[in-house]
C-alpha cells in the first residue's frame, strides 16, 4: 500500500442507494465499520449540489485521515479540497487530471479489458480500479465480467495498487484478494446495506483475513 492511502476497503457513494438514510450518515457508519477510502460518485446531480456534498464528506473524513476521492469531476474535486479523482477512459485524461489538481493528488483510473491498458499515462496514476471482477447490476453499462482468471492476467500487468470492484461482497471478497488485489471497492454490498457499519466490518474482515492467509 501507499503510504498516502489504502485500498483495503474502498466504499463508492450512490446518491440514490444513500438518500433515505442520508449521504454523510451512511459514509460515518461505514468508516466506524473499516472503510478505508472514499469515493464521491454522482453523475446526476448538479455541481453545486455534489460540493455541497462533497464538503460535508470532506468535513467528516479528513479529522479521520480517511481520503475523500472523487469521480471524474474535477471542478467538485477542487471546490472541495479532495485528496484525489477517479476518471476512466472516457473522462478527463490522468495527465490533465494531475495538472488540475497537483502532484500530491491521488489519481485513479478505471480499467475493464485488456486495450484499456494502453489507454493511460502510467506515471500519472496512482491505483487502478480492476473490474468488474464479478457479474454486477450496480452499473447498468458495466463491461462483462473479467473473472478471476481474467483479473489476475490483467493484475500482471499492471505495476500500480489495484483495487477490485465489481460485484464484491463479504462472501466473495477474499476471492478478490487471492486474485491479487490489494483491496476491494464496493457500491451496493455497503450502500444498500440495512446496516452499513455492520457490512464494511465483515467486508474488512474478509479483506484483512485473506490478505494475512493467502501468498502474494
Amino acid at each position: 500500500m501507499s503510504g498516502r492511502f489504502d485500498l483495503s476497503l474502498y466504499l463508492v457513494t450512490d446518491p440514490v442507494m444513500t438518500a433515505r438514510r442520508g449521504l454523510a450518515a451512511t459514509v460515518a457508519a461505514a468508516v466506524a465499520g473499516g472503510v478505508t477510502m472514499v469515493q464521491l460518485r454522482d453523475k446526476t446531480n448538479p455541481t453545486p449540489a455534489v460540493i455541497e456534498a462533497g464538503r460535508a464528506l470532506r468535513a467528516l473524513l479528513a479529522p479521520l485521515g480517511v481520503p475523500l476521492i472523487v469521480n471524474d469531476r474535477i471542478e467538485v474535486a477542487r471546490a472541495i479540497g479532495a485528496d484525489g479523482i477517479h476518471v476512466g477512459p472516457d473522462d478527463p485524461a490522468p495527465a490533465a487530471a494531475r495538472a488540475a489538481l497537483g502532484p500530491r493528488a491521488i489519481i485513479g483510473f478505471s480499467v475493464n479489458a485488456p486495450d484499456r491498458l494502453a489507454d493511460f499515462d502510467a506515471a500519472a496514476v496512482d491505483y487502478v480500479g480492476l473490474g468488474p471482477l464479478f457479474p454486477t447490476g450496480t452499473k447498468p453499462d458495466a463491461a462483462p465480467p473479467l473473472g478471476e482468471a481474467g483479473f489476475r492476467v490483467l493484475r500482471r500487468r499492471l505495476a500500480c495498487p489495484v483495487v477490485a470492484i465489481g460485484g464484491i461482497d463479504a462472501a466473495n471478497a477474499a476471492r478478490a484478494i487471492a486474485a491479487g488485489a490489494d483491496g476491494v471497492a464496493v457500491v451496493s454490498a455497503i450502500c444498500a446495506a440495512p446496516d452499513p457499519r455492520g457490512a464494511a466490518s465483515a467486508l474488512r474482515a474478509a479483506v484483512d483475513a485473506a490478505r494475512a492467509g493467502a501468498p502474494r
